[in-house]
């Protein structure tokens, strides 16, 4: 299995995703890791439909996900794998789905979130779940489109950013 490209987006498969990281990267198949989306039928059913018959889809819940990569059944797969939000992707980690990098996309603005960046706005929670994820060895960068400039995480963190 290649693991191209492990990314937190709100919006999970959109035309953002399709048009410039599946080509940036080489994905042929696109895996969603979202309770929300995997209990969801009509939503599921949408997003398959948005992506060319081309690629495959795989759209679970986090633990899901985590046991189709244990499988083996990916290891032929160019995989992008999406998460909606930081917790998402903490928790896909702690059931051994690991990977190496992470990338912000999208996470959108809700009540008790900070603006970090025109695309990133996080909460403590945000920020622990993070934390985490980069002690335990995970490269967090953020990035929207692939033409933009890849940022430590670290540095969007107003008090981290003279720091670091």
């Amino acid at each position: 299995m290649s693991l191209v490209l492990t990314r937190i987006d709100n919006r999970l498969i959109h035309g953002q995703v399709l048009e410039t990281w599946v080509p940036y990267v080489h994905a042929d198949c696109i895996v969603v890791a979202n309770d929300n989306v995997a209990g969801t039928p009509l939503k599921r059913m949408m997003m398959k439909s948005s992506v060319p018959s081309r690629m495959r889809v795989e759209i679970g819940t986090v633990e899901e996900v985590a046991a189709l990569f244990d499988s083996g059944e990916l290891d032929h797969c160019k995989i992008l794998l999406l998460f909606g939000t930081t917790r998402d992707a903490l928790r896909a980690y702690r059931c051994g789905l690991v990977y190496q990098q992470l990338n912000l996309g999208n996470l959108h603005a809700a009540a008790g979130k900070a603006r970090l960046s025109c695309t990133i706005f996080l909460d403590p929670s945000d920020l622990d779940h993070l934390t985490e994820l980069d002690e335990a060895g995970v490269t967090i960068t953020a990035r929207c489109i692939p033409v933009d400039f890849e940022r430590s995480w670290k540095k969007l963190i107003p008090h981290r950013r003279k720091q670091d």
